[in-house]
């Protein structure tokens, strides 16, 4: 899917409040995602690169660099887990597999209902308060310990169900993958 008209005018928008174009690729991104159901899909790249006047892999690296970006559609919930070392001293392997059991699928996957997603960023940044995992953008979950997990998922239910949704978060809920127990 091309970029829509709207999201194209939205990000023109953007231009005065930067020296350059290229300087609206994240706030682009960002857009981008919100109206592709939390993704960038790979047939907006040309159209985004073509507006900023820069090179389609110029949008691509930003977008496998940054662990807010996706390449691949995610779940209405997207479960960041950071495994760089300090996290993974602090428990976040275990951390991983706990979610993975609790929701049944493996990390890069959605489960069934679109509702879930997981997840491994190589570092957010945050090592003082390892274990982390972010959820979707939103500020850090710290210090977290599997039997923290039900809890946390509960709410992110409670949300879904509050905002009703069904799950799925704009994409169709499935990277082909899921349930992958």
């Amino acid at each position: 899917m091309p970029l829509s008209e709207e999201l194209k005018a939205r990000i023109a928008a953007e231009f005065p409040k930067y020296p350059e174009k290229r300087a609206v690729l994240l706030t682009a991104l960002h857009f981008i995602q919100a109206e592709c159901g939390g993704w960038v899909p790979p047939d907006t790249v040309p159209d985004l690169a073509t507006l900023l006047g820069i090179l389609p892999i110029d949008v691509e690296e930003v977008v496998s660099f940054y662990p807010m970006y996706h390449s691949d559609p995610v779940g209405k919930w997207h479960l960041q887990i950071c495994t760089n070392l300090p996290c993974c001293v602090a428990g976040a392997r275990g951390l991983a597999q706990a979610l993975e059991e609790r929701l049944d699928i493996l990390s890069g996957e959605i489960t069934p209902d679109g509702l879930f997603s997981i997840g491994e960023s190589e570092c957010l940044g945050s090592c003082g308060t390892a274990p982390v995992l972010q959820v979707n953008n939103e500020p850090f979950v710290e210090n977290l310990k599997p039997a923290d997990l039900p809890a946390l998922l509960e709410r992110l239910r409670a949300r879904a169900a509050a905002s009703g949704s069904n799950g799925s978060n704009g994409s169709n809920g499935s990277n082909g993958s899921g349930g992958g127990r």
